[in-house]
């Protein structure tokens, strides 16, 4: 059971790599980031990916080595040697308890700290390629607290052409600045995110209340710094481990919408590893009871059938707990788990009368 467990862990990575794949390749072709640099990204993604990886790898290994003991007849031998539905279950349940308790700790400290650990080499490519946050064609707001938008953008040089840029960062005296060519110069500095934006053959739009005013100019030159180091950037909720999400639920001048938050994170990740120790009864129950033809050649559709109802349910009623803030946290986020665990039951009861 233990090769399939990571067969299927492999497949699962592999299938969940493929979404970030145009996104990983952009960094490479367009933006000119490392190839070391990527595989590094990889598996820090593949660390954040576990408490998602773990239910589904342990329902795969469980469905395909009780459907091929099914296919051979193995498990009407055992029964005929007095063995009942219990003693089959046992290695699912040993193995299922242990994979709830990595996935635990996956999805409460290894999980956050590769999402946070991409997160920060994120910033850090952005730091060392600014230019890489203006996409051609698009107004893009991420850049120092700037709208900018370019017809044209290289990323490995730096360098914009027809250049359009709403500089708000003054809500008293917002500028407008239209330039022929824009180069974005790299700073050395690592106390913080920094560059210069050197912009040529343009003018330079200023309202306030009193006046407008336009200058034209040959060169001008905008010091773009974020003082906040890397480090020290607000985590987003998937980096958040245990302790900060109790750290934050003690907080007693926390808003309630955020509190509302970390208590979905809280039982998300806790029903994710529940999950585990559910998955691998049903795989038991629906492995068992399989037919001969159905045991060889259906197993891995059956899990992705599962897999697939499992994460629809899921996903709609998480986002009806973040969407309203009167239904009850702790049920909804569970309710996945406990429909699942009713099918479970009736999936064994099945087998065992079989």
């Amino acid at each position: 059971m233990i090769p399939s467990f990571i067969l299927g862990a492999l497949i699962f990575i592999f299938i969940l790599l493929i979404f970030q794949a145009l996104r990983l390749t952009e960094f490479v072709l367009v933006h000119g980031v490392k190839v070391q640099d990527i595989l590094q990204m990889i598996v820090y993604l593949s660390v954040s990916f576990l408490p998602i990886i773990l239910p589904m790898s342990l329902l795969f290994a469980v469905l395909l080595t009780y459907g091929r003991l099914s296919g051979d007849s193995e498990i009407v031998a055992m029964k005929s040697l007095g063995l009942n539905l219990k003693h089959l279950s046992l290695p699912a349940i040993v193995l299922g308890a242990v994979t709830v308790v990595i996935s635990a700790q996956a999805a409460f400290y290894l999980a956050p700290w590769g999402n946070r650990r991409f997160e920060v080499m994120i910033n850090e490519l952005g730091r060392l390629k600014a230019s890489a946050t203006i996409r051609e064609g698009i107004f893009s707001e991420g850049f120092f607290d700037m709208v900018v938008y370019a017809n044209n953008v290289d990323s490995k040089e730096g360098t914009l052409r027809k250049v359009f840029i709403f500089d708000e960062r003054d809500p008293k005296s917002p500028l407008t600045i239209i330039a022929r060519e824009g180069k974005v110069l790299q700073s050395q500095t690592r106390e913080g995110n920094s560059a210069l934006l050197r912009l040529l053959d343009g003018n330079i739009h200023r309202t306030n209340d009193a006046a407008y005013t336009k200058i034209n100019f040959e060169s001008y030159d905008i010091n773009l710094f974020d003082p906040i180091t890397i480090e020290e950037k607000k985590k987003s909720m998937l980096s958040h481990t245990l302790a900060d999400i109790n750290a934050g639920l003690k907080d007693p001048d926390l808003e309630p919408q955020d509190r509302r938050k970390l208590l979905v994170e809280f039982h998300r990740r806790s029903a994710l590893a529940a999950a585990c120790l559910i998955f691998a009864l049903l795989g038991v129950g629906f492995g068992t009871s399989a037919n001969r033809r159905s045991a060889r050649g259906g197993g891995f559709a059956i899990c992705l059938g599962i897999i697939v109802s499992y994460w629809l349910l899921y996903i709609v009623f998480e986002n009806l707990t973040k969407g309203s803030a009167t239904l009850p946290v702790g049920p909804m986020v569970w309710v996945t788990n406990i429909l699942f665990a009713l099918i479970t039951a009736w999936s064994l009861k099945r087998a065992s009368r079989a």
